[in-house]
């Protein structure tokens, strides 16, 4: 019987099951949302929250606890550094799971699992977002017209060669036919 077993063993031995979780959080801690199964998230949410909670705490004990579990040494530091202040009057809760379609290999339900963000934090981003869509239109409008210059220029450059080499060999025709 499974008295007291809490946790989806996810059709792995302990190690694997272990590696699996960690690799997982370091992503969502990394990229902020990350697309698995349903199951599987509802496992690394568990986990992903209590590093969270750990690195609230903001102190050398808590950073080794997280650095011993996270795999990646900036990951830790943007979650010290950058991503525990959006959550610095927030009590749990941090991450959500979005349900998706179901996966056409074997038929897993699929989810999103992503990090909660203030409004006016996402309100900052898509502005960022919106701003460096512009910058890039700019840049390839600018780049379009500096093309139609230089080839406009080399077409200059052409007519002014064939009008040269029209009148060119007339001139020698009649300097030859004096001689």
């Amino acid at each position: 019987m499974r008295h007291n077993r809490d946790r989806r063993q996810l059709s792995r031995t302990h190690e694997h099951r272990r590696a699996l979780l960690r690799n997982l959080v370091t992503a969502l801690f990394e990229h902020e949302r990350i697309e698995t199964s349903v199951a599987k998230a509802k496992e690394t949410r568990r986990v992903a929250e209590r590093m969270i909670t750990f690195a609230k705490k903001g102190d050398l004990h808590a950073r080794r606890n997280v650095a011993a579990y996270v795999k990646s040494d900036e990951v830790v530091k943007k979650l010290f550094e950058t991503i525990v202040p959006w959550y610095a009057d927030r009590n749990g809760g941090y991450t959500r799971i979005i349900k998706l379609k179901r996966r056409q290999g074997d038929g897993g339900e699929m989810g999103v699992l992503e990090l909660i963000k203030s409004k006016e934090l996402m309100e900052e981003e898509r502005r960022e977002r919106a701003e460096k869509r512009e910058a890039k239109q700019k840049a390839k409008e600018e780049k379009r017209k500096l093309e139609e210059e230089a080839a406009q220029e080399e077409l200059r450059a052409e007519e002014a060669r064939e009008e040269s080499e029209a009148e060119g060999p007339s001139e020698e025709k009649g300097e030859k036919g004096e001689k």
